[in-house]
């Protein structure tokens, strides 16, 4: 099976703040790929390093067999295309209803008849179970209701790879279950190749096929759900049962406390 996303021996940074070094991974198409790991372990950068949001410092990312990073900005807009993505705070246009964000970028991007995008967005509303709510506003929406309005405008062009940045925060459990319904839903009515992002370990295994956890800039562990939750890895074992003690660090790195509450710092020197 061909592969959708190809990623090589990436290095990414943020300054001096390293978040990748050498990851290695691979989409396959056509299937719910999970991409875990701990808050600010770089799952929503590697998104847009998919995206040629940003650049990487090294390495290669290629989608549907082509270089990301090497594409003109023409060819970069043409790529997006066939890429869709629902944004982790859902990135609703505030000031449009539901039935206009949805129509946004078949307007933006094909131009066609109004009455061709009137079906289109219908449909798309139709496939999330909201065509009823077409007429109201973002403000008045649920956030199980706003993760599927920008679902429906993710599969608005007829995407071929689905992008998921953490879509299942802050739902309650009964809007949880109808986005994990509706992700592998999508992914098989559709014929996509969607990557699922979130820290959410028990959704996320639930719904996709192959899982890779990522930490410390790495792959730390991969292979289908069943193989995720029964790997003798501590840091996988830490992770998948959300254990507090492990090889996972609490404390973002920083000096010894005592160096920084140590009475002769250069600070406390300088106030006398």
């Amino acid at each position: 099976m061909a592969d959708a996303v190809e990623i090589d021996d990436l290095h990414f940074s943020y300054g001096d703040l390293e978040i990748f070094r050498g990851l290695t991974l691979r989409i396959p198409a056509g299937k719910v790929v999970a991409i875990l790991g701990s808050s600010g372990s770089g799952k929503s950068t590697l998104l847009k390093l998919i995206g040629g949001q940003l650049p990487p410092s090294q390495g290669r990312v290629k989608v549907a067999g082509t270089d990301v990073h090497q594409l003109s900005a023409q060819d970069l807009y043409r790529l997006r295309l066939e890429i869709g993505m629902m944004f982790q705070n859902a990135g609703l246009f505030t000031d449009l209803n539901v039935f206009n964000n949805v129509a946004f970028p078949i307007r933006e991007n094909f131009h066609p008849p109004e009455e061709l995008v009137r079906r289109i967005v219908l449909m798309k509303l139709h496939a999330v179970g909201l065509r009823g709510a077409r007429d109201m506003m973002p403000n008045d929406l649920s956030g199980g209701m706003t993760r599927r309005v920008a679902l429906a405008r993710a599969i608005a062009t007829d995407p071929k790879l689905l992008m998921y940045d953490e879509p299942f925060a802050g739902l309650d459990p009964i809007s949880l279950n109808h986005i994990c319904h509706l992700i592998r839903e999508m992914n098989e009515a559709l014929g996509l190749t969607s990557i699922v992002v979130t820290y959410n370990v028990k959704q996320a295994l639930a719904v996709s096929d192959y899982a890779y956890v990522i930490a410390d800039g790495e792959v730390v562990g991969k292979g289908t759900p069943k193989e995720i939750e029964s790997s003798s890895s501590p840091y996988l074992h830490q992770f998948v049962n959300a254990l507090p003690d492990g090889p996972v660090r609490f404390h973002f790195p920083a000096p010894p406390l005592e160096d920084d509450l140590r009475l002769n710092s250069p600070d406390r020197a300088s106030a006398h």
